[in-house]
């Protein structure tokens, strides 16, 4: 796919050369917007709903002395959702508080799962890894106001409340990492520009009669040239679970040599605290300085009981007998969070602009776990104790000096820098007190430098044609040190960038997008960190002790995108999507063998296997019924469909897909507002099929169907107060899948059948 590049950039820019020679020659002028936003510079009139004729564009305006004056569009306000998606040359989805506030929902995964092309890993209701295109681990780039998260930071623990709005770019930018192989989804925070009221919220969710109370709270402030935002939440919320595994051993013959029962019974208590103010600072001169610190903190305490069975399908003296009858464990957790952000913009002469931007992190998390193990009269036989503790430090900075080139055309070049430590020390103990790893105790310290440079071209080159030109080189070297000795590992990753838009002659709703990119997959650092995580079921493959490998090489991906979109009325939308991705130096999970101290483990370690490929179609339609059929009743529709092929050579079909990917995924959702009552109802269906991967030529992985149905009503007291209750996962079916794992003979299978729940939530909303 790389021999495409060139001639892509030729077709593109020659197809958009020819319409400029065509009209006479505009004016050069340049666009800037409010400092008072800090997003991209506004396009002209030509690319709002209504745009230019080709071939004509404004006289140029002169000063008295003749000279060209350049022309500023100046919008005090960030544009509507709907508009900044369309304006944007490099395909990007914007969802603000409208989207955010829909449902009520406690969680950002839950608001998440709903946007196109967006799946949730995990049980519903018990968040997961966030996937686009049905790829996780670490092929979505996950931001925070444009920058990666703290090491450790769950993106499904941020209250919905904190968030001003969610971006979805599926092509990577340069000014943005390219880590980015399925797309980037950025969390934007509470931003303090617009918001001029207090606002309350409480809300208190139920599951299993368990409650989870919520408080929120927004305030504004305003001293001077200082605006300041205050925005923090503070939670507590009880969770309980069930589940069951089935564990089948059978030899060569089909004679079943162990045949056992699982079944698991939790509970946990988290309390948490998230506060994210907001200040601004505007300079007599018209520099702005903005910071905005994150604090998360969040406590956690859980029980559980395991009861091992024996299976009684075959005569008990083929089986072995099972290493426990139950087992019970205590854990504690501690997570704290702090995060800060910042950038000063300061404007020169002439539309030109430099925003520099620094940010630091500081993070510790502490877990500690007691699992004791009796046989069926009730004696000790076993006792493992665990701890880890972890502390994480990060500096970064950037910046970007923009220049205007003439009539919409700007060019763009920055720098990113970060550097992060990470200090953890694991210990795992028997019920003698002895090491279950060499390492165990050890001090452990990973570094990771990350250094990047990018230039990008932003050219409206007609009315009818946009093109972004992008070119980012990133390196990446991470260090870990520990009583064995120390690991590096270095890589760096150069990445053109290609964005078009063709905005189609004669249909001024309808326009087509085309990206050709390159993008990469960096290992983690745990990934890269030889230290072992134990799951101290020894002998059993379906569930191995997990490993790093130092030697890791990152995945490089080649991308094509395509994108046909006609909006309709003021926020309505039909598009068709597709993309490729041809991904070399593949990582995958590989199982093996390794002696430790208390006998023979299997072992998952993550290897460079080879080459894959990716593609999918995409379907969206999102508009209001009334905008579109006279007397209709007020019913908003949202819905979308994806559907996703995948194969990695070298490992046998069919089912040789990437890692987890889902075949399909589709949501529905709508939302009817009544006349005669201040009363909105609505709902949502979101679907994604069970789906089986060969991850290896010895192992086959089931995950199952996904349906989740969520329901809500909204009742406006008046312009101030709103009461909204809501129910979540309301089909509350069991999440269910499989391991299977056949080598020297004998086919070992796991399993696993986990309930899920629905969840009641009443939220009252309130701004003074």
């Amino acid at each position: 796919m790389s021999k495409l590049i060139p001639f892509a950039c030729l077709a593109l820019l020659g197809a958009a050369a020819s319409e400029v020679y065509a009209q006479t020659a505009p004016a050069e002028a340049v666009s800037e917007q409010s400092p008072s936003t800090l997003q991209p510079a506004a396009k002209p009139a030509s690319l709002s709903s209504k745009p230019a004729a080709a071939g004509k564009s404004a006289a140029p305006l002169l000063s008295p002395d003749g000279k060209v004056m350049p022309q500023v569009t100046i919008s005090g306000a960030r544009a509507d959702d709907m508009d900044e998606r369309r304006r944007s040359t490099a395909g990007k989805q914007v969802y603000g508080r409208e989207e955010l506030d829909r449902n009520g929902d406690s969680n950002l995964g839950d608001i998440l799962k709903r946007l196109p092309g967006v799946t949730i890993g995990g049980r519903p209701g018990r968040g997961g890894e966030i996937r686009m295109r049905g790829l996780g681990s670490g092929y979505t780039q996950v931001l925070l106001n444009g920058e990666r998260p703290p090491a450790g930071f769950s993106m499904d623990s941020l209250s919905p409340d904190q968030v001003e709005r969610v971006e979805i770019m599926r092509g990577p930018v340069a000014e943005h990492s390219t880590r980015a192989i399925a797309g980037t989804i950025n969390i934007v925070l509470r931003d303090g520009y617009q918001q001029k009221d207090y606002q309350l919220k409480l809300t208190d969710s139920i599951e299993q009669g368990r409650r989870a109370p919520n408080l929120s709270l927004t305030a504004p402030l305003k001293i001077g040239a200082a605006t300041l935002l205050l925005s923090g939440s503070i939670f507590e919320n009880r969770q309980h679970d069930q589940g069951q595994t089935y564990d089948l051993d059978t030899d060569a013959d089909g004679v079943a040599r162990k045949e056992q029962t699982l079944r698991d019974d939790s509970s946990r208590t988290g309390r948490g605290i998230h506060f994210t103010p907001r200040l601004s600072y505007k300079f007599d001169n018209g520099d702005t300085l903005n910071f905005q610190p994150f604090l998360m903190s969040l406590r956690s305490d859980g029980r559980s009981s395991s009861v091992l069975s024996q299976g009684d399908a075959v005569p008990p003296a083929w089986l072995r007998p099972p290493e426990y009858s139950l087992a019970q464990s205590d854990t504690h957790g501690s997570n704290t969070f702090l995060r800060g952000f910042g950038n000063w913009l300061h404007k020169f002469e002439g539309a030109a602009k430099l925003d520099v931007k620094f940010g630091f992190g500081s993070g510790h998390s502490s877990n500690d776990s007691l699992r004791n193990q009796y046989d069926g009269n009730g004696v000790l036989l076993e006792r493992f104790k665990d701890s880890d503790s972890t502390r994480d430090r990060s500096f970064s900075t950037g910046g970007k000096y923009t220049a205007p080139l003439g009539r919409d055309h700007s060019l763009a070049a920055g720098w990113d820098v970060e550097s992060a430590h990470r200090s953890q020390t694991k210990t795992s103990l028997d019920k003698d007190g002895l090491p279950q790893f060499s390492d165990s105790g050890d001090n452990l310290s990973a570094d990771t430098r990350r250094l990047a440079v990018f230039a990008q071209d932003e050219w409206d080159i007609s009315p009818q044609w946009a093109a972004y030109f992008g070119l980012r080189w990133e390196g990446i070297r991470t260090t870990s040190s520990r009583a064995g000795g120390d690991i590096s590992n270095s890589s760096s990753v150069f990445s053109p960038l290609l964005h078009g838009v063709w905005r189609i002659p004669g249909h001024e709703k309808d326009q087509v997008r085309a990206s050709l990119t390159k993008s990469y997959k960096a290992a983690n650092v745990q990934d890269l960190i030889a230290l072992p995580a134990l799951s101290h079921w020894i002998g059993d493959p379906t569930r191995p002790d997990r490993m790093g490998n130092p030697d890791l090489k990152p995945e490089l991906a080649t991308g094509l995108d395509l994108a046909y979109e006609h909006y309709l009325g003021r926020s309505g939308i039909v598009s068709v999507s597709g993309f490729v991705r041809d991904i070399d130096n593949l990582i995958r999970r590989s199982l093996s063998q390794q002696q430790m101290a208390d006998g023979l483990h299997w072992v998952s370690r993550p290897e460079n296997v080879g080459h894959a490929r990716t593609s999918g179609v995409e379907l969206e339609a999102k508009f209001q019924l009334a905008e579109l059929v006279e007397d209709a009743p007020a019913l908003d529709l949202r819905v979308n469909y994806s559907r996703f092929w995948s194969r990695v050579d070298g490992i046998p079909g069919p089912d040789n897909r990437l890692d987890q990917q889902a075949r399909q995924t589709a949501n529905l959702g709508l939302d009817y507002r009544m006349k005669a009552l201040p009363l909105t109802l609505g709902g949502s269906f979101n679907w994604t099929p069970a789906v089986t991967v060969q991850t290896s030529a010895t192992q086959l992985i089931d995950s199952g169907r996904k349906r989740a149905v969520d329901l809500y009503g909204l009742w406006k007291f008046d312009a101030h107060t709103q009461l909204r209750v809501s129910l979540n996962n309301l089909l509350a079916e069991d999440a269910w899948g499989g391991n299977v794992v056949t080598t020297n003979g004998l086919t070992q299978l796991a399993s696993t059948s986990n309930q899920t729940y629905r969840v009641w939530s009443i939220k009252l909303e309130t701004r003074f």
